[in-house]
C-alpha cells in the first residue's frame, strides 16, 4: 500500500472567485502543494531533488469538482501516489472540507520525472519508489484512463492572444500548471462576451457556467515572453451541460503547448442546482459548437 500524506489549507478571499467559490485554479495549486509536502515527508524535499538533477513536473490532471469551497473554509487535501510506471507517476488526491467532512474534490495528477538539465524522462531511483511504497510496490500497472478526445474545432472558434507575463513564471523557470488553467478560463470569459453574453448578463439572469471536471494535458513548457493562442469552442450540449474546448499554442513554432477540455453545466447561482440553457443563449453560440 502506498502512503498517503495530508495537507490542510485555509481557504484565503483572495482565491475566491466573482461568486464567492474558490477559483478552480486554485484547487490545483492546492494539489501540488500537498504533492511536494507529501514527497518532502518522505525524504525528498525540493533540495534533495536539487542534488539528484531530478525533478517532477506536471505532464496531466483530471479533476472532479463535487462542492464548492468558500472563504473562511479549511481544506483538508489527502494524497497518494496511484501507480508508477518507469519515469512517471500517477497522484491521487481528495480534497475534504475540515468543517462538514464533504469530498469537495478528488483528482488524479500524472507528473512525469525529468532530469533537470536535459529536460528529458529520468528512471524513478528505486530508493524513491520504495520511499513512497514501503511495503512494496504494485505488482501490475493501473489501467489509466485516456485524455478525452476533443471534436474538430468549427470555424468559429474563438481565438486569443496574449504575451507569457513574468508573474506567470514558478521556479522551474517555465509557466506554473494552474497557470494554463487561468488562461482557459480568461479565454473562456472572453469568448462568451464575444458571442453576446458577457458573465454580467448571464448573472443578471442568475446563471453561471460552471466547472464539474476538468481534464488538462501539458505537451510543452511555455516560457516567459512566448506568445502564445488560445482557441476555444464547445461541443456535445445537452439540456443544462456542455463540453468546452480549449488548445494553447505558441506562436513562434506552432507547437501545441496544452490541451484543456471543460464539463460544465448551467447552474443557478443561488442554489447550484442545474438549470436550462437560455435559449438566446445556444442561438448566439451556435457558430461556434462543434
Amino acid at each position: 500500500m502506498p502512503l498517503t500524506h495530508t495537507s490542510t489549507f485555509k481557504v484565503r478571499f483572495y482565491e475566491c472567485d466573482a461568486y464567492g467559490h474558490v477559483n478552480n485554479t486554485n484547487y490545483l495549486r492546492y494539489m501540488q502543494e500537498a504533492a511536494f509536502d507529501a514527497s518532502a515527508a518522505v525524504g525528498y524535499d525540493t533540495k534533495r531533488y536539487d542534488e539528484l538533477g531530478r525533478a517532477w513536473h506536471v505532464h496531466a490532471t483530471d479533476i472532479d469538482y463535487l462542492r464548492p469551497l468558500k472563504y473562511g473554509d479549511t481544506v483538508e487535501v489527502t494524497t497518494w501516489i496511484h501507480d508508477c510506471r518507469r519515469v512517471s507517476s500517477r497522484r491521487a488526491y481528495e480534497l475534504r472540507s475540515v468543517h462538514t467532512g464533504e469530498l469537495v474534490a478528488k483528482a488524479m495528477t500524472d507528473w512525469a520525472f525529468l532530469d533537470t538539465l536535459t529536460l528529458k524522462p529520468a528512471p524513478i531511483p528505486p530508493d524513491l519508489l520504495l520511499a513512497f511504497f514501503p511495503g512494496g510496490l504494485p505488482k501490475e500497472p493501473v489501467q489509466r484512463e485516456k485524455f478525452p478526445v476533443a471534436p474538430p474545432a468549427p470555424d468559429a472558434a474563438f481565438h486569443l492572444r496574449k504575451r507569457v507575463q513574468w508573474r506567470e513564471i514558478d521556479g522551474a523557470r517555465h509557466v506554473n500548471n494552474a497557470i494554463y488553467a487561468e488562461w482557459a478560463e480568461e479565454c473562456g470569459i472572453q469568448c462568451i462576451a464575444h458571442f453576446n453574453w458577457p458573465a454580467t448578463k448571464a448573472a443578471d439572469l442568475g446563471v453561471a457556467i460552471i466547472y464539474r471536471r476538468m481534464w488538462i494535458e501539458y505537451m510543452q513548457a511555455a516560457k516567459f515572453d512566448d506568445d502564445i493562442e488560445i482557441m476555444a469552442w464547445l461541443s456535445d450540449i445537452k439540456r443544462a451541460t456542455g463540453m468546452r474546448h480549449f488548445t494553447i499554442m505558441r506562436l513562434a513554432d506552432s507547437v501545441t503547448l496544452a490541451r484543456i477540455n471543460i464539463f460544465g453545466v448551467c447552474a443557478n447561482i443561488q442554489t447550484g442546482l442545474p438549470t436550462r440553457w437560455p435559449p438566446a443563449m445556444l442561438a448566439d453560440f451556435a457558430p461556434n459548437i462543434a
